[in-house]
């Protein structure tokens, strides 16, 4: 009888199909979210002086970086809000709604006046859109790893969150390859007077190409099942805090590390490579493509290593490499294609581990009537914090002559995950969410 059981179990599992289109479209919320994002910190060098006093270029490239880290700390209120919107109403109806906030925000960045047109009031207007599209990016996470990891098969949960970052890299990647289109094509005069806004038009329009593919969505069968618990709980970030405190401290300590991990690779490595490194431009944007490439191939071969051996382990690869890699990594960063390759592409490949299973894990950390408030909140308060401060970070330690510093703060970020991971965090792998 055992043996029959077994055989009917291997036989379940044999013929279980991912549903590419339903993975695709909630993910692809997530590529829109992510392009247009990537968008600002790549083009932000050609359109700082269209939105602030362009004489001077240091200020107005800092005005223009600050908005892009005042942005983040809307992050955590549109985490809170928005999450909690989507425990209330849905995980498809906020992400519906997220989508509309970034690909809006988009959209009117595309085409805002500019600050010898308006004047100051042209500052104002960026950093209102930035805000919307940093609340919307709160959300997503939360709704988006909500929904991934509830219509998962609990036996399947790794290779269904893997579409969340590979539908990311996917934007990174694209957004890469677009500013070597750009930057090879136009001069660059053509790229500071409208060759951004093509960049962020495009992202506009896909985000109503991602609506679209979102409407299709089903909601999920646990949101259903927990939609009147959920509208019964008061104080939801309280709660999370009161009886999910472990839960909170695992995902502050495993997101610092993964905001870390990203903005070292798809956003420091770029300019300390070019400017400390007279590394050439080109064969930083070859490289980068290159290692985002691997990135996103590795994402999903990662999940299912994950459904089989665990998420512990491979979280632990991952943070334990980083804190032993990332210095000497640093070092060979050279004026050099093959060196640049070895270090996108080692980076990136490590980063895939923990890129592939984040929805698992969030998802695995708190019941389903406070799942995306309680990702939305600490997730985002995290990344707002280290994530956000990262290009002021970068920029004030070259500043002092000192860049390699930071790499040397994303080993100590990588030391204290590493050993969060390895002292409070359960295997979860094959278990049913809470």
């Amino acid at each position: 009888m055992a043996g029959a059981v077994q055989q009917a179990q291997g036989t379940t599992e044999e013929r279980h199909r991912l549903p590419v289109k339903t993975l695709v479209s909630a993910s692809i919320g997530n590529a829109v979210e992510w392009f247009d994002w990537t968008v600002y910190a790549t083009f932000v060098v050609y359109f700082a002086g269209q939105f602030f006093p362009a004489e001077n270029r240091a200020l107005a490239l800092i005005g223009a970086t600050s908005t892009y880290a005042l942005a983040f700390f809307f992050r955590p209120l549109g985490g809170i809000l928005l999450g909690r919107f989507a425990d209330l109403r849905g995980r498809k109806a906020g992400m519906l709604l997220t989508i509309l906030l970034m690909a809006g925000g988009s959209m009117v960045i595309a085409i805002l006046p500019t600050y010898e047109q308006v004047g100051w009031l042209a500052p104002i207007l960026l950093l209102l859109a930035r805000i919307a599209q940093g609340m919307s990016l709160g959300g997503e996470v939360s709704s988006a790893s909500a929904y991934l990891g509830e219509i998962a098969p609990p036996a399947h949960r790794g290779r269904y969150s893997a579409f969340f970052y590979i539908s990311t890299g996917s934007a990174l990647l694209a957004a890469s390859l677009l500013g070597v289109l750009l930057t090879s094509t136009l001069s660059e005069d053509q790229l500071q007077s409208y060759g951004w806004r093509i960049a962020f038009f495009i992202g506009g329009v896909l985000g109503l190409l991602g609506m679209w593919l979102r409407r299709s969505l089903v909601e999920t069968e646990q949101f259903e099942e927990n939609a009147a618990k959920a509208r019964a709980t008061k104080h939801p970030l309280w709660q999370t805090v009161r009886h999910h405190p472990k839960a909170v401290l695992q995902l502050i300590a495993i997101t610092l590390l993964n905001t870390l991990s990203y903005y070292t690779f798809f956003s420091a490595l770029t300019p300390f490579a070019i400017n400390f490194r007279d590394a050439d431009g080109t064969d930083v944007f070859l490289a980068l493509s290159i290692g985002t490439t691997l990135f996103v191939a590795l994402c999903y071969p990662f999940g299912a290593l994950s459904d089989r051996f665990g998420r512990k382990p491979q979280l632990l690869v991952w943070s334990g490499a980083y804190a032993l890699l990332i210095v000497p990594l640093s070092f060979l960063v050279q004026d050099n294609l093959f060196s640049l390759i070895v270090v996108f592409c080692t980076g990136l490949g490590l980063y895939a581990l923990m890129a592939s299973i984040a929805p698992a894990i969030m998802s695995e950390l708190f019941p389903t009537e406070l799942r995306a408030t309680g990702i939305g909140a600490w997730y985002n308060l995290t990344v707002a914090t280290f994530g956000g401060t990262a290009p002021l970070v970068i920029v004030w330690l070259s500043n002092n002559d000192r860049p390699l510093w930071f790499f040397w703060y994303v080993a100590v970020a990588a030391v204290i995950s590493f050993l969060v991971i390895l002292t409070t965090l359960r295997e979860t792998k094959g278990t049913d969410l809470r």
